[in-house]
């Protein structure tokens, strides 16, 4: 009687590994569904990145238009006259008696790698530094706005 019940024993523990190994792994449905939701969540992240990838470029764009404009700002104090549209800011670079080494060492390009547009006079002032966002044209929304030093003066 006793060998009986050890066989049984055995036998039940043999029969439960082998039930517990068809159903230790997932399914393909639940493989798809994982794969789903990992595959969303990467996206709302790629989104999110994008968003504060543009962000970033618009606020560096503004700190060296606020820069140029610092510069402009030091060569009117210097040459009591803000540089020509022909002169352009490339004449911020170049040594005057006061300021041997230029006002600025190089002209930054915006963050899309376009040069800014130097507009003098403006309308409302002596001059305007302008970054035409992403798509190097005038006009634009999100990211392709234009970033204009006359937005810098009615933010302050």
């Amino acid at each position: 009687m006793q060998k009986l019940f050890r066989m049984n024993t055995r036998n039940q523990l043999f029969q439960r590994s082998a039930s517990q190994i068809q159903r230790s792994g997932f399914s393909l449905v639940e493989l798809i569904v994982v794969m789903v939701i990992i595959g969303l969540l990467s996206s709302l992240v790629a989104i999110q990145t994008r968003s504060y990838l543009i962000a970033s470029k618009q606020n560096a764009a503004r700190a060296e238009i606020a820069t140029i404009v610092s510069a402009l700002e030091t060569f009117y104090a210097d040459q009591s006259r803000y540089p020509s549209n022909e002169e352009g800011v490339a004449v911020l670079t170049e040594g005057t008696a006061n300021f041997p080494d230029g006002f600025l060492k190089k002209l930054p390009k915006d963050p899309w790698g376009n040069d800014y547009e130097y507009i003098s006079p403006a309308a409302d002032s002596p001059f305007e530094i302008l970054c035409l966002g992403g798509d190097a044209r005038e006009g634009g929304e999100g990211g392709d706005q234009d970033i204009s030093s006359e937005e810098l003066d009615s933010g302050r």
